[in-house]
């Protein structure tokens, strides 16, 4: 129950941010649900492997690569999801920043952290 509220938030927060952020398009709620599954399947089996390939970069740049991998994320999630888009590289980069924070802030406020 815990991870449909969780993606159900990552949904939401998702719409929520392509209506403010111009360059980001979602045709609806159902797509939204879609990049939030697809994301967090992405996170759990694509990511860790980014993570390790490019670890002496991640060093070098003391972490801030990691902001990189997490833009490149969203834009292969623009390739498998369908309504769902992203204009370019810097917005990835800036929509992946949004939305790692503000889910952080929501999962401060519904006390999932611990």
């Amino acid at each position: 129950m815990n991870l449909l509220f969780r993606i159900l938030i990552t949904a939401g927060l998702v719409l929520l941010i392509a209506h403010f952020m111009p360059g980001v398009h979602v045709a609806s709620f159902t797509t939204a649900l879609v990049v939030a599954i697809v994301l967090g399947l992405l996170n759990i089996f694509i990511k860790p492997i980014l993570v390790i390939l490019t670890l002496p970069v991640t060093i070098l740049t003391l972490g801030l690569f990691l902001l990189v991998i997490n833009a490149l994320i969203i834009l292969l999630c623009t390739h498998i999801v369908g309504g769902f888009h992203v204009d370019s590289f810097w917005t990835a980069l800036i929509f992946s920043i949004i939305l790692s924070l503000l889910q952080s802030i929501m999962n401060g406020i519904l006390g999932e952290g611990k």
